[in-house]
């Protein structure tokens, strides 16, 4: 077994890494002394991953939207055992999600951590799908679809990307709609599941007081025999052009109070690696500059009523997308919206200082390194980092290289009139 050891000496923190038999990569981060673990175990593939050519095939397939969701449910049926029960009867949590690029299959426990990981690997790579069960979770999902529909945050935050994408799928709703999901099959299924949960675009992320030698007997004796050669996966998109959709989209619903999505849609993406991650952690930190509950701007606003503890910022991106998004809570969301754009409309010299800048770099750093006493900022940042090519381990190293006038440039850059989408939910009284 081959095996890498990364130590980052400062935060006296190390990984070990190494690949099963199959090719899953496998990260361990011994947290030596703690009685609880938790395994993440991912694939690279979420709801925007549409358009694809399946594993052994030659030709562009489109699926549904939604049938990624769609699997992550179907993963948990077994022809006659319950997997949650399984887990629980071993004092054990287990949970999975889907977001716009991975879908995650996790558990947490404090015993028989080794029989809850062998469990954990063989229902992930053993899909058991049949047209009466498939047919059975349309009902199910519908439910959630309609669940998320009724909202009002999920509303006023689908309706932004809406605003701001033209042709993106990070637009369309993760759970899918109800005319997609009807035309869910399980042949549809096993194409995408064969295609993206091949090991080789998986990874399995350790963290507790473990032995790594064991992980690596029981990960390999767990795994499903692949025959299938691996090639890299091909992924389709339409173009995505600069211009946002549409300016701005209003919305009622049945809710206490009006809430504001302001989105700025990032031209600056493509990036992979510690240029992908530094353009995150630069942004996140002007965000904070501007807006946070530190800021001159935060405080001016709250203390006029025209803000709560709601009111916020924070900036996200993948290779093919980002944005900018800030949001709150507001009696007078015009209002809110004039105050936004004046701020971000003034010279950088007049809203960013450096001694802003080197308070919250030292917040961020010690927000990091707190994030290292839990088991689960590790393992689900770990993860999502790994996806975008970057080692946690490297991440405060990078954190520090950042400077002030970076923070100016993406400010300068970044907040333009041309690329900026609102949405409003405007309270309305039931039964209008």
């Amino acid at each position: 077994m081959q095996v890498k050891e990364y130590y980052n000496e400062e935060i006296n923190e190390r990984a070990y890494v190494s690949e099963s038999n199959n090719g899953i990569k496998v990260f361990y981060f011994p947290k030596i002394g703690y009685t609880k673990k938790q395994a993440v175990f991912s694939t690279k593939y979420g709801s925007i991953d549409n358009k694809f050519i399946p594993i052994g095939e030659n030709e562009i397939i489109e699926v549904p939207e939604g049938i990624a969701h769609f699997l992550e449910h179907k993963l948990f049926e077994e022809p006659k055992d319950n997997i949650f029960d399984i887990f629980s009867n071993r004092g054990a949590s287990v949970n999975a999600f889907t977001s716009f690029n991975q879908t995650s299959y996790l558990f947490n426990s404090t015993d028989y951590f080794y029989e809850n990981l062998e469990t954990l690997i063989k229902f992930v790579q053993n899909p058991y799908l049949t047209d009466e069960n498939v047919e059975k979770e349309k009902g199910i999902i519908t439910q959630e679809i309609n669940m998320y529909r009724d909202n009002p945050g999920w509303r006023v935050y689908f309706n932004l990307l809406e605003a701001m994408y033209v042709n993106h799928p990070v637009k369309i709703d993760i759970a899918g709609t109800e005319d997609s999901i009807k035309t869910i099959n399980k042949e549809l299924l096993y194409k995408a599941y064969d295609t993206f949960y091949h090991p080789h675009n998986m990874v399995l992320v350790l963290v507790g007081d473990l032995d790594f030698k064991r992980i690596m007997e029981t990960v390999n004796i767990s795994e499903k025999t692949y025959d299938r050669v691996w090639n890299k996966i091909q992924r389709f998109m339409e173009e995505e052009p600069q211009r946002i959709n549409k300016t701005r989209i209003d919305e009622y619903m049945v809710t206490s109070a009006p809430t504001l999505f302001l989105g700025f849609k990032d031209l600056d993406i493509g990036h992979s690696g510690s240029k992908k991650i530094k353009n995150d952690i630069i942004s996140n930190i002007l965000l904070d500059m501007l807006l946070g509950s530190s800021s001159n701007f935060f405080n001016n606003l709250y203390n006029k009523g025209l803000i709560d503890g709601s009111f916020g910022g924070y900036y996200t991106s993948k290779s093919t997308y980002g944005h900018s998004i800030i949001s709150g809570e507001t009696m007078d969301p015009e209002r809110l919206y004039e105050e936004i754009m004046g701020l971000i409309n003034q010279p950088s010299g007049k809203v960013l200082n450096i001694n802003d800048f080197n308070r919250l770099k030292k917040n961020e750093t010690g927000g990091f390194l707190t994030g290292f006493n839990s088991i689960n900022f590790i393992a689900n940042n770990s993860t999502d980092l790994y996806f975008d090519d970057f080692m946690i381990l490297d991440y405060l190293d990078l954190m520090k290289s950042i400077e002030f006038e970076e923070v100016v440039e993406k400010f300068e850059n970044h907040f333009k009139g041309d690329n900026v989408s609102l949405s409003i939910l405007w309270p309305k009284k039931f039964g209008e």
